[in-house]
C-alpha cells in the first residue's frame, strides 16, 4: 500500500511550467490523502490547472467557503441548515468517497484483536471507564491480557467532520452521550487531550502509552497503529475496511436529493458502524474563470478518480450514486 506523510497544511502546486490557473480549497483532513493523490493525477488530464488545498479540518473548510476565501470547501459533516443560511449563495454537497473512522490505541501487549462496543466507547469518552482492564472491556475481550493501565482519551481539538461522524455514532448508541454531549464537528469533550487534524490525533496516540483516539483508517495504517473491531447493530464485531464501509453504504435505501446523510450504526451483518461520506462543497453558481475547471475536476473525481480510492483505504462511490452525482453536477451553473 502507498505510504505518505501528512502535514497539517497541504499545498499541491503544479510543476508544469505552463500552469496558469490556481484553484484554492480547504477543509477536511479525513480525505486529504486521496485528494492529494487526485490533484496529482488530474494534472495528467489538465496540466494548466493548479490546486492549493489546506488540510485544516471540516470546520475550517465550511468557514472559508462561507467567507468565499476559497473556491471549494471540504467536509465530512454535511453543513447544517444554520450554516447553509449563512452562506452567501446556494451550496451543493458533492459526495466523493466513503471512509471509516477507526478507534486506534496504544496499549502494552495488545497489538490487534481488540473488540469494542458502542456503549463501552461512550463510557470511555464520558470518563466512566478509566482503565484498560475494566470489567466491561474484559467481557468483550476474554482472551486478552489487558493491563491495569489508565486510559488516556485523545480527541480532535479543531472543528472536525471526523468528530461529527464519531459523535453521531455515539449519539445513536448511547442515550447518555446524546443527552450530555451530543454530536457535531465540535463538542464539549468530557475528558481527553486534543490533537489538531487526523494527523495530530494519530501522533498523540502513537506517542502516548495507554491512549485511545479516533482517526480515518489510512492515518492508523500509515502510523502502523492497531485499531479495534467494533460491535455493529447486528451484533457482529467488524473491522474497518473498504468492504465493511461499502456494506454500511449498502444499507442506505434512499439517498436524499442534497446527499446530506448519515450511515453510522448501519444495518447489516458486515457493516462497519462508524462509516461516513465525505464531501466537496461548491456554490451552485460558479464564476466563469474557474467554474468550468472545477466542474471538470469534480466529474473526473467521481468517475475516473474513484479507481484511486481503494489503495488509500477509502470506499468508492456506488455506481448508482455516481449517476446521481453527475446529474447534480449538471445543475451547477457557470456565469
Amino acid at each position: 500500500m502507498m505510504r505518505i506523510l501528512f502535514p497539517v497544511v497541504f499545498s499541491f502546486m503544479s510543476s508544469f511550467a505552463g500552469a496558469s490557473l490556481l484553484i484554492n480549497g480547504a477543509g477536511a483532513t479525513f480525505p486529504y490523502p486521496l485528494y492529494s493523490k487526485w490533484f496529482s493525477e488530474y494534472q495528467k488530464v489538465d496540466g494548466e490547472t493548479q490546486f492549493n488545498y489546506q488540510s485544516i479540518g471540516s470546520g475550517g473548510g465550511v468557514k472559508q467557503l462561507t467567507e468565499k476565501t476559497v473556491d471549494f470547501g471540504a467536509s465530512d459533516a454535511p453543513m447544517t441548515e444554520e450554516q447553509l443560511s449563512k452562506a452567501p449563495g446556494s451550496v451543493v454537497h458533492i459526495p466523493t468517497v466513503l471512509g471509516a473512522v477507526v478507534l486506534t490505541f496504544n496499549v502494552e501487549g495488545i497489538t490487534k484483536d481488540l473488540n469494542l462496543s458502542g456503549d463501552v466507547l461512550a463510557d470511555i469518552f464520558l470518563n466512566k471507564i478509566t482503565s484498560w482492564n475494566d470489567p466491561k472491556i474484559k467481557a468483550l475481550n476474554p482472551r486478552a491480557k489487558l493491563p491495569a493501565t489508565s486510559i488516556i482519551v485523545v480527541h480532535r481539538s479543531d472543528g472536525s467532520g471526523t468528530s461529527a461522524i464519531f459523535t453521531d455514532y455515539l449519539s445513536k448508541v448511547s442515550a447518555e452521550w446524546n443527552q450530555k454531549v451530543g454530536h457535531g464537528p465540535a463538542v464539549n469533550w468530557p475528558v481527553g487531550l486534543g490533537g489538531k487534524g487526523n494527523e495530530g490525533v494519530a501522533g498523540f496516540v502513537k506517542q502516548t502509552p495507554g491512549s485511545i483516539g479516533y482517526v480515518e483508517l489510512i492515518y492508523a495504517e500509515n502510523n502502523k497503529l492497531p485499531y479495534a473491531a467494533i460491535k455493529n447493530k447486528a451484533g457482529s464485531f467488524v473491522l474497518p475496511s473498504v468492504k465493511s464501509v461499502t456494506s454500511a453504504a449498502a444499507s442506505l435505501k434512499n439517498m436524499p436529493e442534497d446527499f446530506r446523510v448519515s450511515i453510522t450504526n448501519a444495518e447489516g451483518k458486515n457493516a462497519y458502524p462508524i462509516s461516513g461520506f465525505t464531501y466537496l462543497l461548491v456554490y451552485k453558481a460558479l464564476e466563469a474563470e474557474k467554474g468550468q475547471k472545477i466542474l471538470d475536476f469534480l466529474n473526473w473525481a467521481v468517475t475516473d478518480g474513484q479507481r484511486f480510492a481503494e489503495n488509500l483505504y477509502y470506499a468508492p462511490l456506488p455506481k448508482e450514486l455516481v449517476a446521481k452525482v453527475q446529474r447534480k453536477l449538471r445543475t451547477i451553473t457557470v456565469k
